[in-house]
This record gives structure tokens, sequence and C-alpha cells, in this order.
């Protein structure tokens, strides 16, 4: 399962501060993220989305047991 951090509106759109997740790809994880309720579904395409410290723009990267997906919306004034 890949470890999801969410952060500002992420995490409480979320209601948590991370969660785990099993999928194969980010594509994947980011789904059922958006999946958790509206206001996730709605907030999901627009955040930026680092998968191991890295910004990812491939949704079909793989991830496994030991990746690290964090989800960023986008931040007042930036």
């Amino acid at each position: 399962m890949a470890e999801v951090f969410f952060f500002a509106a992420a995490r409480a759109a979320a209601g948590a501060d991370s969660l785990k997740i099993s999928q194969s790809t980010v594509a994947g994880v980011l789904a059922e993220c958006a999946a958790l309720n509206p206001t996730m579904a709605k907030l999901i395409p627009t955040c930026g989305v680092l998968v191991d410290s890295t910004a990812c723009h491939d949704f079909d990267t793989t991830v496994d047991d030991h990746t690290r997906i964090d989800i960023l919306p986008k931040f007042a004034g930036g």
C-alpha cells in the first residue's frame, strides 16, 4: 500500500493526515482519494502530486508498499 499524505485543504477534505491506499498506479491512488467524498473529487484535479518527493506528471507511474505520495492543493497566493 502506498502511503498518501494530505496537506492544507486536502487534509481537511480527507479528514486525515494520511491514508494507506492499495493501488498499483498514481492514477489509481488519486481515483481512490477522489472517491472519498465530493469535496475531494473536486479538489484532486487541482492538486500537485509528489511521488517520493519528486513532482509527478505521469499518473501511470507505478507505486508499491514503499511509495510516498503527497497531495498538495494550491496554496493561497501561489
